[in-house]
């Protein structure tokens, strides 16, 4: 299957190139070679290290992985040699070959050094600790170290280097959170006052779900990011709905959610902006509405087959190579090659859910079907947005758009996926056989006699 998908992106490379009448170089051949270097000893690490895990999710990953550069290489040649921004443009598949190399060599890191994932469960607490300053640490410090960019305050900046903690953050706190669901389940599972045919939770118990909504209020207030808001709360509600078998929790999670965003409607311009947006982009079509207006003309082109590889404009959508790479791709390769890529995420959750509900431990089942529920949400925030199906949102298409934050998150979320698969597929450790005890009647007896 690697291999498979090793010829495809090599193909889909050499069509880009001649479909933009470049000459045919040994470039093609360094990103083609590299990338079926990288991916055959990603393969060996999981031979290695995790025998037993499911032989499809990686080479699912690689194949987005490929799809994701082949399209990010595609508009650095459309945008070679112009300005962006009035700063001459740097091409930035180069740069998206060393983030996957240093991605894959930490996900055979996780993968050597975390040989049973129910370790993670005796740090949950500090896991979410940590997770937590990490998501709010940029909405809190000033713009020189968490600039705002395209609207959104997700950022850190150290000299040349940009990393985005929102995408670390959300692993950590899913680890948090199974880990504090396995311990407090008995809490969650007790019903309250019946209110129209729903058992509503105690009001002692509401403390985890009100924290999380604060938490996700806030990011929208001090960080105007709308997408991290909604994955967040979304993962919490998904949680707290497969350890406790309680439809409660979702509906009543739904209803504080859409209150909170009702009030940062009401209160804050960047989100009215974001909202009418959704509503009417042709409102203002050169202004606030031209990123998901040119969207929406380039998803229309591409139509059912697409306008080809090499074939279309997908360089005229600001941010074609991050936030709407989804877009350039429809364009592209049209509804049908959408359609499979969407597939292919489709059956890494779906292989990702079997290995979570197949793995023998609570904890193993939450945090797998955490993390296969984070990426499939994440691709349905991104593609909404994109679609104008939900207020368009900042979150990256997970191994497709170009950046190395959410490269590095998400081959650690496969990494401990793989972890909790290898272990519900692997043969079960026979418990050692105790030494056999002797009878009672046959024990050596010794009469004592009583000291006068």
């Amino acid at each position: 299957m690697l291999a498979f998908a090793a010829a495809l992106v090599t193909g889909a490379l050499i069509l880009v190139e001649a479909n933009q009448e470049q000459e045919l170089t040994m470039q093609i051949v360094y990103y083609g070679a590299s990338y079926l270097a990288l991916f055959s000893l990603a393969h060996l690490a999981v031979r290695k290290w995790a025998p037993y895990a499911d032989p499809v999710i990686l080479p699912c990953v690689a194949l987005l992985n490929g799809l994701g550069l082949v399209m990010i290489h595609r508009i650095d040649l459309a945008l070679e040699g112009t300005k962006v921004n009035n700063v001459l443009f740097e091409a930035k598949a180069p740069k998206q070959v060393m983030w996957t190399a240093i991605a894959l060599i930490l996900f055979a890191l996780v993968l050597k050094f975390l040989s049973d994932h129910r370790t993670l469960a005796k740090y949950g607490y500090t896991f979410g600790l940590v997770g937590l300053i990490a998501l709010v640490l940029p909405g809190v410090l000033p713009g020189f170290i968490a600039p705002t960019i395209n609207g959104a305050k997700i950022w850190l900046s150290f000299g040349g280097l940009s990393i985005q903690p929102g995408e670390f953050a959300k692993i950590l706190l899913m680890v948090f959170f199974a880990a504090f669901l396995v311990q407090k389940r008995d809490l969650f599972t007790a019903a309250g006052r019946r209110v129209l045919g729903l058992d509503l939770p105690r009001a002692r118990d509401l403390g985890p779900l009100i924290a999380a909504w604060a938490v996700g209020v806030s990011i929208m207030v001090l960080q105007k990011d709308l997408g991290s808001s909604l994955l967040f709360f979304g993962i919490v509600l998904v949680l707290l709905y497969v350890a406790t078998e309680r439809a409660a929790w979702v509906v009543l999670g739904l209803i504080m959610f859409s209150g909170g965003a009702l009030m940062a409607w009401k209160l804050f311009i960047h989100v009215q902006t974001r909202v009418q947006n959704w509503l009417d982009p042709f409102l203002d079509p050169s202004g606030d509405g031209y990123q998901i207006v040119q969207s929406l003309f380039g998803l229309g082109t591409g139509g059912i087959f697409g306008a080809g590889l090499g074939g279309g404009r997908p360089e005229i959508i600001p941010e074609a190579n991050t936030d709407f790479i989804t877009a350039a791709i429809g364009e592209e390769l049209g509804f049908v090659g959408l359609s499979a890529m969407l597939l292919i995420y489709a059956l890494f959750a779906m292989r990702g859910l079997r290995s979570a509900i197949a793995v023998r431990d609570t904890f193993g089942k939450l945090l797998g079907g955490g993390l296969s529920f984070a990426l499939c949400f994440q691709v349905f925030i991104i593609v909404g947005g994109v679609t104008k199906l939900i207020p368009m949102t900042g979150i990256t298409a997970p191994f497709l758009s170009s950046g190395g934050s959410s490269l590095l998150a998400n081959y650690i979320l496969v990494a401990l996926l793989l972890r909790i698969s290898d272990a519900a597929r692997g043969p079960k450790v026979a418990a050692k056989p105790k030494a056999p005890q002797p009878k009672i009647a046959d024990q050596y007896t010794v009469m004592v006699e009583r000291p006068k």
